[in-house]
């Protein structure tokens, strides 16, 4: 597995190290924040749903016109 194939942590940078044109005011971040936290929790549900199932056998077509 290389460093390309491993998921990445994007952080938020303090303001500082930002140029002023990409800062963001502190309700937007936090909005930002609290809307990755959403997406998580249904990914999660999402995740959780799919290994909850029960899968059916899978049978075969019966063909009809078969001599």
């Amino acid at each position: 597995m290389t460093e390309h194939d491993l998921p990445h942590q994007l952080t938020l940078l303090p303001s500082s190290d930002v140029p002023v044109r990409f800062r963001l005011d502190a309700e937007t971040r936090r909005r930002g924040i609290e809307h990755v936290a959403e997406i998580r929790r249904h990914l999660a549900e999402r995740r959780a749903e799919r290994s909850n199932v029960e899968r059916l056998p899978v049978h075969p077509p019966v063909r009809t016109d078969a001599a």
